[in-house]
């Protein structure tokens, strides 16, 4: 699937990363897309398990079992977090990984009680008031934080706790907001980062490569929240090196252009990523003829620099696609994720 991918080839796509962003996963409550990626990887006939940190794992066996790479996409998203519940279903929340209120907006959001999803309305305050209201301050002076933020239910004490919504409980946008919008060869939503990369992981399944040491595909646990899924594996399954799907921020500041051109980190907030890794990656890319963007970035971690800063791999790389508005409504084109299943496809084949 390059640049020149049929428009089926993209269509098929873009299903899939809509399935996967209905899926509700915020960091910590992730088992709506869980059961989804256990149907999907059992269907392929792969060994599959949910280990303990919540990581979803399809191993494909290699020619030897002497050595092992894992590619992760984080399954999490971010979201915020029940706090206090307040008088008259007045819900206060706080932020869980980097989520801000104002990417938002007022609108509905989800919040997966432990026995019933209720939804509510993400609330501001008015608009047509003094100074005597604090909401005069966000619109002329102050930036809106989930401090000004509260979530409107209209339920009764005795009702939430019958949902289970506590503190502690997570919120996302609601579902009916997350449906990812399609422009031409583009898809826009909530939560590319990151269920868009384990769309690449499906399709490397899909394609069953033979590689020649074991590989291993990790949906990985509560990365918002400081990469703890792929921290847990990779502390326990040696491994000879670890590469990171992710989502590549667009901003003035690095030299990253929009397209379909995948995007190789040297560097990010974290550390610095292998260069022999990248060098193989690179390679795999020039052998499918497809132009990588480079760049080293800050503000920005992944499941391979964060595993590898505290030595539990000692080689990692990070290969994401070109996305705008990250963690808030993403924009990415589907021939960059696409392009990065042929990257990986090449690379494994000649391991």
């Amino acid at each position: 699937m390059s640049s020149q991918s049929s428009p089926l080839d993209f269509d098929s796509l873009f299903q899939t990363i809509s399935e996967l962003v209905l899926c509700h996963s915020p960091s910590g409550a992730e088992q709506e897309i869980d059961r989804w990626l256990t149907t999907r990887f059992q269907a392929l006939g792969l060994e599959f398990w949910l280990d303990e940190a919540g990581n979803a794992i399809a191993k494909i066996p290699g020619q030897t079992s002497e050595r092992a790479i894992a590619i992760t996409a984080h399954k999490d998203e971010i979201g915020c977090i029940v706090k206090t519940l307040g008088q008259q279903g007045r819900v206060e929340v706080r932020r869980l990984g980097g989520s801000y209120p104002w990417v938002y907006g007022e609108g509905v959001v989800d919040l997966l009680g432990d026995h019933q999803t209720l939804s509510g309305i993400l609330s501001f305050g008015s608009r047509h008031v003094s100074h005597e209201s604090p909401q005069k301050a966000q619109q002329e002076d102050q930036p809106l934080r989930w401090e000004n933020a509260w979530v409107e239910t209209k339920c009764s004490t005795e009702e939430l706790a019958a949902a289970g919504v506590r503190p502690g409980t997570k919120v996302v946008v609601g579902k009916h907001r997350k449906q990812p919008f399609r422009m031409k060869d583009y898809i826009a939503s909530y939560t590319l980062d990151n269920k868009a990369s384990i769309a690449i992981l499906l399709a490397l399944a899909e394609s069953q490569p033979q590689p020649a040491c074991d590989l291993y595909l990790v949906a990985s646990a509560k990365e918002e929240v400081g990469a703890v899924g792929a921290m847990y594996f990779s502390q326990r399954q040696r491994l000879n090196a670890l590469i990171a799907l992710e989502i590549c921020p667009l901003s003035p500041e690095y030299p990253i252009q929009d397209g379909d051109r995948p995007v190789l980190l040297s560097q990010d907030a974290y550390g610095l990523y292998d260069e022999e890794l990248n060098q193989q990656l690179r390679q795999a890319a020039t052998r499918q003829g497809i132009p990588l963007q480079l760049a080293t970035i800050s503000g920005f971690g992944s499941d391979g620099s964060i595993a590898m800063k505290f030595g539990h791999v000692a080689r990692a790389a990070c290969l994401g696609f070109p996305t705008q508005n990250t963690h808030g409504y993403e924009i990415a084109h589907l021939g960059a994720i696409a392009r990065c299943v042929e990257v990986l496809q090449d690379y494994c084949a000649n391991l």
